[in-house]
C-alpha cells in the first residue's frame, strides 16, 4: 500500500487522471461527471473498506465538527481512540501520528531507519513477516499458521482522514524504544476514526468476500479474503492497459499495482459477472 500521496508525475497519479471527475461517492460506487457509475475496487487503499458513506461515522464527524473541535488540543477523545485501537489489538500499546511523514520520522528517531525508509510490506500481497508490516482487516489466517507478529504494525484504518498509528506487539514499550510521544490530533479526526474502528468490529461479515464467480479467476489473480493481486508484476505500460480496461468496464482498479484490489461489500449479480470476466482476461 502507498500511504503517501503520489507525485503528480508518478504513474499512479497519471492513471488516476484518466478517471472522469468524481462528483459523488456512495457505499462502494463512484458517480462521475457525465453520468458514469464505477465500482470502487481501490477503496483508497483500504481507507474506504467500509464504504464511502458510513452513516454512523458521518454523524460522529458532524457532531464533533459542530463543536468546533478542529484544532489539535488535548482532549478526552485521545483515550477513546486508544481504547478503540486496543479492541483491535488487545494487549498492545501504540503511538499515533498526524501523517505518514511524522510516523516515518518517529521510526527513524527510534533507530529503525531501514523500516522508516522502505515501503511498508503489505500482508494482502506478501504475507512474509519482517520488523514492520501494514495490518489490514478481514485477512484470513492460514490454517496451522502460528508465527510471531512483526514488532510494529501500521493499521490501514477504515477512514480516509484517519491519522497514522503504529502498534507495538510482543509487550514492547514505545518509550523504552525511543519513540517520540503521539502527536496532538484534531478531536474531529479522533472521533471519526474511533467510530470507524467500532464500525469495523461490528461488520465481521464484510470479510467473507462471498463472490463465487470471482474465485474462478484464481489462476491469474491471487485472493486472500477480500483482497486480490495480480500473480505477476507487470511493467507500467501493461498495468496502465489493465487499469484502462477495467475503467472502461465500469471498475476502478488501484492506481498503483502494488496495492491490492479490494472486493466491495456487495455487488449486483451483473457487476459480479462482469468483474469475473474482466479478471479472467489475459494481459495484452
Amino acid at each position: 500500500m502507498r500511504i503517501a500521496e503520489p507525485s503528480p508525475s508518478e504513474p499512479g497519479a497519471l492513471r488516476l487522471r484518466q478517471v472522469p471527475p468524481v462528483l459523488r461517492a456512495r457505499d462502494f460506487h463512484l458517480y462521475t461527471q457525465g453520468g458514469r457509475r464505477l465500482v470502487d475496487l481501490w477503496q483508497y487503499g483500504g481507507a474506504a473498506v467500509l464504504g464511502h458513506t458510513p452513516r454512523s461515522l458521518l454523524r460522529e464527524f458532524k457532531n464533533s465538527a459542530e463543536r468546533g473541535l478542529f484544532t489539535p488540543f488535548p482532549h478526552p477523545l485521545e483515550n477513546r481512540f486508544t481504547k478503540a485501537l486496543s479492541r483491535l489489538f488487545p494487549g498492545t500499546s501504540c503511538r499515533v501520528y498526524a501523517d505518514e511523514a511524522s510516523l516515518r520520522q518517529a521510526l527513524a528517531t527510534a533507530g529503525f531507519a531501514s523500516a522508516a525508509e522502505a515501503p511498508f510490506p503489505d500482508p494482502a500481497v506478501d504475507p512474509a513477516l519482517g520488523v514492520l508490516s501494514l495490518w489490514r482487516p478481514f485477512l484470513p489466517e492460514k490454517k496451522g499458521e502460528k508465527t510471531e507478529p512483526p514488532l510494529f504494525l501500521v493499521p490501514v484504518l477504515p477512514w480516509a482522514l484517519a491519522p497514522k498509528a503504529v502498534v507495538f506487539t510482543q509487550n514492547l514499550d514505545p518509550k523504552a524504544l525511543g519513540f517520540p510521544p503521539s502527536d496532538f490530533l484534531s478531536p474531529v479526526l479522533l472521533a471519526g476514526t474511533s467510530r470507524a474502528i467500532s464500525d469495523l468490529l461490528l461488520w465481521p461479515e464484510r470479510g467473507t468476500g462471498n463472490f463465487p464467480r470471482i474465485r474462478k479467476a484464481e489462476g491469474i489473480w491471487h485472493q486472500r479474503g477480500i483482497y486480490l493481486h495480480h500473480r505477476e508484476t507487470l511493467d507500467e505500460g501493461a498495468y496502465t492497459e489493465l487499469f484502462l480496461r477495467f475503467l472502461a468496464g465500469g471498475f476502478l482498479l488501484p492506481p498503483e499495482q502494488q496495492d491490492p484490489l479490494i472486493l466491495p461489500g456487495y455487488m449486483s449479480n451483473g457487476e459480479e459477472a462482469k468483474l469475473a470476466a474482466l479478471l479472467q482476461l489475459p494481459i495484452g
